[in-house]
């Protein structure tokens, strides 16, 4: 890829001097795709894990010998003697023998694997990238805090795993709902600056304006979720459209104190899930709505059908992981339907971010 040297900011903003068009690299895109791509297959082995309960199987953050497998029976009698020193096995795991402790220790040994492969197929390119002078300064400091977000990420994944090595055998829902947020926030990021790599966008418009304000209504829906796993609240009220055969519910919000009841109430966070869930898919219909009378391009128009097709098939999504109580391929795939909503509403932001777009007034 031939070089391109680095513009200064200032100089693009001295009195008649027009600044430098956007450059695409559609090489450093696909790369970033790519990350993306390992970030939205992480966070679905993260949900399988988390519905297989085998995220506390492994008691130790090991960064860089922990890529090491056990690889005789004293390896795996070693681990199997370690995690029984903690809750889990000493509350709810007991029985297990050595042959049963290995079906989650390799769910989450792979889990913490590919997290370190993301880290590897990120940083190797990058440090390629910058070498041969392919990405631009703004881009490149966009990414090294790319790179350190992907490292604090790790950071709380552990921090997260601490939480249920205590007293209780389960982790920290707070815990969780950051770990999947963090997620989230570096999925968008990959995704976004990818995309400004691949077709550079220069204009900010009223409609994506308005899409950025969707998209962060979705991520809260998404993290709402997060303390719906943490809990396991999905596994009761297992009705629809009714809760308790209510519309309210007794006994939502009854909690001490009432404030903590949406994270830590059962009935109030799911409750809050179903509305901000209904919230999100109206809001988005009206998005999809508004946005024939923008006068859209074609491909802004397709951008949008896309995030009308995502938000239906996660509503399907979770209404059926709800009636089947957490059945766990639905509610794998509820959480990766989550991320495809979040990743279509991102690419119809870009999209909306064009000039031509005339509006969402």
């Amino acid at each position: 890829m031939s070089s391109m040297p680095e513009t200064s900011p200032l100089s693009s903003a001295l009195p008649g001097t027009a600044a430098p068009a956007p450059v695409a690299h559609k090489a450093v895109a696909i790369w970033l795709f790519g990350c993306a791509l390992m970030v939205f297959i992480m966070v679905v082995i993260g949900g399988l894990t988390r519905l297989t309960e085998s995220g506390l199987s492994i008691v130790e953050w090991r960064p860089f010998t922990g890529i090491i497998p056990p690889l005789n029976a004293a390896d795996w009698t070693a681990l199997y003697r370690q995690y029984s020193q903690y809750p889990e096995f000493q509350k709810i795991n007991g029985w297990m023998s050595v042959e049963d402790f290995k079906s989650i220790f390799w769910l989450e040994f792979i889990h913490r694997l590919w997290g370190r492969l993301i880290g590897v197929v990120f940083f190797i390119p990058f440090v390629f990238f910058l070498a041969k002078r392919s990405i631009d300064g703004a881009t490149k400091w966009k990414l090294w805090a790319l790179f350190i977000l992907g490292g604090l990420q790790g950071l709380m994944g552990w921090y997260m795993v601490m939480s249920g090595l205590v007293d209780r055998p389960d982790v920290s829902q707070y815990r969780l709902t950051a770990h999947f947020g963090l997620a989230l926030v570096i999925f968008i990021a990959l995704l976004w600056v990818g995309l400004n790599q691949y077709a550079p966008r220069g204009a900010t418009t009223p409609a994506a304006k308005r899409g950025w304000m969707l998209l962060a209504l979705i991520v809260f829906t998404a993290l709402s979720g997060g303390f719906v796993a943490g809990l396991d609240a999905g596994y009761a009220y297992n009705t629809f459209p009714l809760m308790d055969g209510q519309v309210i519910p007794d006994g939502l919000f009854v909690f001490d104190p009432t404030w903590k009841a949406p994270f830590e109430d059962h009935m109030t966070v799911q409750w809050d899930h179903r509305w901000l869930a209904k919230l999100t898919f109206v809001m988005v219909l009206l998005f999809w709505w508004r946005a024939g009378k923008w006068g859209l391009t074609a491909q802004q128009r397709v951008a949008t059908h896309l995030v009308l097709a995502a938000v239906c098939l996660q509503v399907t999504l979770g209404i059926s992981t709800l009636l089947s109580v957490v059945w766990l391929p639905l509610g794998v795939a509820h959480q990766a339907g989550a991320v495809v909503l979040v990743g279509t509403m991102t690419y119809a932001v870009y999209r909306l971010s064009e000039g031509r777009s005339a509006g969402g007034v």
